[in-house]
């Protein structure tokens, strides 16, 4: 019977794998073919490579992809998390309410959040573009980051920083030297999933870009119509095999002893 069970488990793992992994090694392949049917092998061939680094219009909406993920990223972890700190050192009330209302931009829809965010832009007479593509994506990331870096703090110490300021140790220097190094999971965590969701967000983009101004997403949204372009399966297996690597490498590689 144990055997059996054994058997029964790899088989629903294996068509799991197929699930989830099939899509992208036919985008892989197709990315290889020198025809543009999807149905049809017309031979091997990296032209769609060569011209995925010959368009310019394609390195500019990377270029603002990765640019705008970035920046976001950073400022929403400098913000969320100066407001995590604020936050955890409130009353159990007042605490809970905040982190209530921080709680609800996630669970909105972001079909709504990019509506209400494009309507506040024109209200206040900025012009739509790359700032206000920076600034709905900083709005969306930091609650994410408050999330992130919460549990750190709750694990940290009090006393530990209130005894560097007792050895004379300023505010900062304390929160530095002491607080930081242990949220520092944390905060990285919630850069590396910011970073992750201006990468791959559409709906708010969409609707807080200006003319002119195109990421990936919008880019590929924009090429629906016509068709898609070989050359986007090029970047999206590069992209795909970047984070594997990536992966690989985070759970692989091996660890100093303390």
């Amino acid at each position: 019977m144990g055997f059996i069970k054994r058997i029964i488990q790899d088989f629903y793992l294996v068509i799991i794998l197929v699930f989830l992994y099939a899509p992208i090694a036919t985008m892989g392949v197709l990315s290889f073919n020198s025809s543009k049917s999807r149905t049809q092998w017309g031979g091997f061939t990296m032209n769609w490579y060569t011209d995925l680094f010959s368009s310019s219009t394609i390195m500019t909406a990377l270029y603002n992809t990765l640019l705008i993920a970035f920046l976001s990223s950073l400022i929403a972890v400098i913000i969320g998390t100066a407001a995590a700190v604020a936050i955890n050192s409130m009353d159990r009330v007042p605490r809970s309410i905040l982190m209530g209302i921080t709680n609800i931009p996630m669970l909105n829809a972001d079909i709504v959040t990019g509506i209400s965010l494009m309507l506040a832009f024109i209200a206040f007479g900025i012009s739509l573009g790359f700032q206000t593509i920076l600034i709905a994506h900083i709005t969306f990331n930091i609650p994410y980051v408050i999330l992130s870096v919460m549990p750190k703090l709750k694990q940290t110490d009090k006393s530990t920083y209130e005894a560097a300021m007792d050895l004379g140790a300023t505010s900062v220097s304390a929160f530095f030297n002491v607080v930081f190094p242990d949220i520092l999971p944390g905060v990285l965590s919630g850069f590396l999933l910011a970073f992750t969701m201006s990468l791959d967000d559409f709906i708010i983009t969409h609707f807080t870009r200006g003319a002119g101004i195109n990421t990936l997403s919008t880019l590929i949204y924009s090429e629906v119509r016509r068709g898609i372009k070989p050359s986007m399966y090029a970047l999206s297996t590069i992209i795909f095999i970047a984070v594997l690597v990536l992966l690989l490498i985070t759970n692989f590689a091996p660890k100093r002893k303390k």
